[in-house]
């Protein structure tokens, strides 16, 4: 009992370090800050259009950054079809004149990008081309022919996201690890300073997993079909690319804690701990998100707003906010889905499992604030280099 005690504490602790931190952003109402303002980032990721509305409060040479609107549209570009390439750029140009003229954010301040996903995917199928043909034609859409949009190095999302997400109490024994739509990358600091960075990252990513598993179904499109080849594809070359990335990174002996971050972590976390809600991060362990896969498969149901929400017995918990939460990520993670990104996690999880040290995991949900931050940050200075220049 002792044990469960000390445990649930250092949890919380661990939590509450995370949060104080003040590095993963909370939504924040827009005028929070009266010196505040508005930056955008707009990524194009393998499973859609993602947009973050961040308020940056600039206070003694400090950025606080606050989520102000999270919007995101699911496209599935990397299917590499005319019609998901139409519907990518549409999204892609629809959500950048919406920062521009709804939120009258200048274009200084707006940040596109196209994220690895994407660059892995595009290059594992020979489908360069159309990335640089969806740079071209979203510079058409909005009119900005000069309009940068960086295609994002692996090694430097990487290292940013990690510095965006992970407090500096933390930032040396903490493993990031982001699962995106098309791959999957993260790492971590091995020799105590911000420079060595030692990258982790697979192929494989919630989309890509469960579009592995779609290819190997043939004539049966049920469920019980669609469950059974997922458990090949994550058993097989998965799970080989799995165990030899976390043994060549060394995470193992280097890492107390192994943060995942990326669209199925927040799922995951707001469905299967919605009592911590306004919490950016949740603890997990492996046992919990097993049940939870088995949840996904065998009562999906029980995923619902309505199912999840009539639950919850805590009276400080706002139900409308709950629910609308609960429903975007149903919007955005079918069932299908959800299975493979979930069943994705356990695998890398799995090899945290250790007979004599066991690991600490949590789920962050706002992990999307770390490149933003990034290219903010980088913004802010030059910003600031300019006005000393005048």
């Amino acid at each position: 009992m002792f044990y469960i005690y000390l445990r649930r504490n250092f949890l919380l602790l661990f939590v509450l370090l995370f949060v104080s931190a003040g590095i993963i952003a909370q939504p924040a109402p827009i005028s929070k800050y009266q010196k505040s303002h508005l930056y955008s980032g707009i990524e194009v990721g393998s499973k859609g259009v993602k947009m973050s509305l961040v308020d940056v409060n600039r206070n003694d040479g400090n950025a606080d950054f606050n989520i102000v609107k999270d919007t995101s549209s699911n496209t599935d570009f990397i299917s590499f079809t005319p019609e998901t390439f139409s519907a990518t750029v549409k999204a892609f140009a629809g959500l950048y004149l919406t920062a521009r003229k709804d939120y009258n954010i200048p274009p200084n301040r707006i940040f596109t990008v196209v994220s690895s996903g994407v660059k892995i995917q595009a290059a594992k199928f020979d489908k360069n081309a159309w990335i640089t043909r969806l740079i071209d034609s979203f510079r058409v859409a909005i009119n900005e022919p000069t309009r940068e949009v960086d295609v994002v190095n692996v090694q430097d999302e990487a290292r940013l996201s990690h510095l965006g997400i992970v407090p500096a109490a933390k930032r040396y024994n903490t493993f990031l690890i982001d699962i995106g739509s098309g791959n999957t990358k993260g790492g971590y600091f091995p020799n105590g300073n911000t420079t060595d960075f030692k990258l982790f990252q697979l192929s494989w990513g919630t989309k890509s997993t469960a579009n592995a598993a779609e290819k190997r179904i043939e004539g049966d499109v049920t469920l019980n079909a669609f469950n059974k080849q997922l458990y090949r594809v994550l058993a097989g070359s998965a799970n080989d690319e799995i165990v030899y990335a976390i043994n060549v990174s060394g995470a193992y002996n280097m890492s107390d804690n192994i943060a995942f971050s990326g669209g199925i972590a927040w799922s995951v976390a707001t469905l299967i701990s919605p009592e911590l809600i306004n919490n950016s991060v949740v603890p997990v362990t492996f046992q919990e998100v097993e049940k939870f896969y088995d949840r996904i498969y065998k009562n999906y149901k029980s995923l619902s707003s309505d199912e999840i929400v009539k639950k919850i017995s805590d009276p400080t918990i706002n139900k409308v906010d709950l629910t609308k939460k609960i429903n975007t990520v149903n919007k955005v993670f079918d069932q299908r889905a959800l299975l493979a990104g979930t069943g994705l996690l356990l695998k890398i999880m799995r090899q945290f499992e250790g007979i004599y040290e066991r690991k600490q995991f949590f789920l962050v949900k706002n992990g999307q604030v770390g490149w933003v931050s990034a290219y903010v940050d980088k913004a802010i200075a030059e910003e600031n280099s300019n006005a000393k220049g005048k």
